[in-house]
């Protein structure tokens, strides 16, 4: 845990995951160093559009299905209730979303996010026609205080939230493809790891988390994305010994609704805060083999982070 409360910057690349391949050497880069693992997602409802997933997974990642449903007009008046904004919820946290998704936009400013346009980001860089990913990286670390080197400390974001999926990025035209968005933020990650060396101020205070999703699946074509721990049947009669694996639990109550395929890819990383495991690259393969967090709900991953910044009273509150 840092001496003091960290400031996070989340990078989702909705739906990429499969893109990920040898070429992007900045990603690889961070999951050599940091703590990998995955976040499992419940089962998607029928019938749901391309628009509704990308909703109800960031509302997954964010815990707040109920407010999702609320919006859907299904919701109960208990869960109605629940519904809270990210201040109320985390101890005052100020938090900023980036993203051209309109239904994302509304959503998270029903959240209590500040909204911005990803373009709004560049804004006073009106002069460059096609911003690089060092100019929008340090525009980014401004948003959290994060400035020439320094730490600010006021008039900061404690959380700043990129989404980027198929069409997404800033510099993007209505034709580029998928492999386009995935090297942005290969680029993003190589940017910021840059500005935020270890020993720096930025990077002592930095609390940096990738995250890459399957976006629409099936299980059919998937089973070798599986998160669950195989079972030899030569000693199937020691199966009863096996542990219920944490992520399929809440509380005492076992969850009802788990894909156990497809989770979200997430490395995290904070100088000497983070913990380093053994994988070596941006993967499936590495991080069911080689990651440290093996998997956790994804319902949990904004408490986790709340706790790096101060703003949750214990770690996965």
């Amino acid at each position: 845990m840092a001496d003091k409360p960290s400031r996070a910057l989340i990078l989702y690349g909705d739906g990429l995951a499969p893109f990920v391949d040898p070429s992007h050497t900045h990603l690889h880069s961070l999951a050599s160093i940091a703590s990998c693992g995955f976040l499992s997602l419940p089962n998607a409802p029928p019938s749901e559009s391309e628009d509704e997933r990308i909703v109800r997974e960031f509302a997954v990642l964010m815990d707040a299905c109920e407010t999702c449903l609320s919006m859907g007009g299904h919701s109960t008046d208990a869960e109605s209730q629940w519904n809270s904004t990210l201040s109320e919820r985390f101890m005052g946290m100020k938090a900023a979303m980036l993203t051209n998704n309109s239904s994302l936009k509304s959503f998270g400013g029903k959240l209590g996010f500040s909204i911005f346009h990803l373009n709004e980001l560049i804004k006073h860089h009106h002069a460059i026609a096609n911003p690089q990913a060092n100019v929008v990286a340090s525009e980014l670390l401004q948003l959290l205080g994060f400035q020439e080197q320094k730490v600010l400390e006021a008039n900061y974001f404690d959380l700043v939230f990129l989404h980027l999926g198929a069409g997404e990025n800033i510099n993007s035209k209505e034709d580029q493809n998928i492999a386009a968005e995935v090297e942005y933020i290969n680029a993003l990650v190589g940017a910021i790891t840059c500005l935020a060396q270890p020993g720096s101020d930025i990077g002592s205070r930095l609390h940096l988390s990738v995250v890459m999703s399957y976006g629409n699946v099936s299980g059919d074509n998937n089973t070798d994305l599986s998160v669950l721990k195989a079972v030899d049947e030569r000693n199937s009669y020691l199966s009863k010994l096996f542990p219920q694996q944490s992520y399929t639990m809440k509380g005492e109550i076992p969850r009802k609704d788990i894909r156990h395929y497809c989770p979200m890819l997430i490395a995290q990383w904070q100088y000497a805060v983070t913990r380093k495991d053994m994988a070596e690259g941006f993967s499936f393969k590495d991080f069911k083999e080689l990651g440290g967090n093996l998997t956790i709900p994804a319902d949990r991953f904004l408490h986790e982070v709340a706790f790096k910044l101060w703003k949750a009273p214990k770690y996965g509150a």
